[in-house]
């Protein structure tokens, strides 16, 4: 049976089948395709040969009935009846999840897919203790699939108002409609030099602005200009994404630059790195869980976001109890 749906950009009329039969991998692929902008990002995402995709893929649109996105030369790109294809599968993964949910629900049971987000360099915090969250909510609800993905906050901002994540933990900036922000906990920055540095041997009172704004500086390139302005350095001479990638870039000897001080403390202890002016450059920033603003329950991230609230105050088991 089709079903008459309009016509494409080519005039031709488009026709829908029934998707009773549709394999849902298939459709998980096609998202996949979609959210990382093409094949060579999705193969690494799906451990798939680019063949391999490309078939899955043409067999999912002989069953659509519809050429879902245009590749070759030109990139990738989806045609508007992928883009229309894309919101009905999220939509339709969101219901699948929803009604795990309520089946779980009504058994008294957490179960479905959990899809989490979280900034890098965070395994080190004492006081967030997201491995410690995740093991507690696991003790309780061992029938649900975690699906835990790194990013930036920009990044996983995006993911979660575009559905792709249910929570996400981070440093964000509180101003986005439809988000609830639950703050968890303050993390200590501090400017970093290492061992070979210019800066290194020299007496805390010795530098001087001046010394600072002579030194190559590595910025976290979604704080570019914070980072900036927080020292009042005229220019970046490197950036990074990652936390790791910052370090090496410290550890070289030739940039100064922010890291956590739950990462970087470690390092001065091994006397390889040294925090410059802590009074004049430290400061904090907020964590927090971030979930978007549905109607309804939501059991599986309310009970991941009390987790982490419990294991953030220092309360242990205090979440499961709620």
């Amino acid at each position: 049976m089709e079903r008459y749906i309009g016509k494409c950009r080519c005039g031709e009329e488009t026709r829908v089948r029934r998707l009773d039969n549709i394999d849902l991998r298939l459709l998980r692929v096609f998202v996949t395709l979609a959210e990382e902008g093409g094949f060579q990002d999705a193969q690494v995402a799906l451990n798939l040969s680019q063949s391999t995709l490309s078939t899955h893929l043409a067999a999912l649109e002989r069953k659509l009935g519809g050429q879902l996105c245009e590749r070759g030369r030109a990139g990738f790109r989806l045609t508007p009846f992928g883009e229309s294809t894309l919101l009905a599968a999220r939509q339709l993964f969101e219901d699948i999840d929803a009604f795990h949910g309520r089946i779980g629900r009504d058994q008294q049971r957490l179960v479905g897919r959990l899809r989490v987000g979280i900034v890098d360099g965070v395994v080190t915090n004492p006081q967030l203790r997201l491995q410690t969250a995740l093991a507690r909510y696991m003790a309780y609800a061992s029938e649900v699939f975690v699906d835990l993905e790194l990013g930036t906050p920009l990044v996983l901002e995006r993911a979660l108002m575009d559905g792709a994540r249910d929570l996400v933990v981070g440093p964000f900036s509180q101003k986005v409609p439809g988000i609830a922000y639950i703050p968890l906990n303050r993390e200590a920055q501090a400017l970093y030099c290492g061992r070979g540095h210019a800066l290194f041997e020299v007496p805390g009172v010795e530098i001087t602005h001046a010394r600072i704004e002579a030194a190559l500086f590595s910025v976290r390139r979604y704080r570019h200009l914070d980072d900036l302005y927080r020292v009042n350095h005229p220019r970046a001479s490197g950036a990074i994404v990652q936390m790791e990638a910052q370090v090496m870039m410290i550890l070289s000897g030739r940039f100064i630059g922010y890291l956590p001080r739950h990462i970087g403390e470690d390092w001065v202890a091994r006397g390889q790195m040294r925090v410059l002016r802590p009074e004049a450059y430290g400061f904090e920033t907020t964590h927090f869980a971030a979930t978007r603003r549905l109607k309804g329950e939501q059991p599986l991230v309310d009970a991941f976001v009390r987790e982490l609230k419990a294991q953030a105050q220092g309360k242990p088991g205090a979440a499961e109890a709620d």
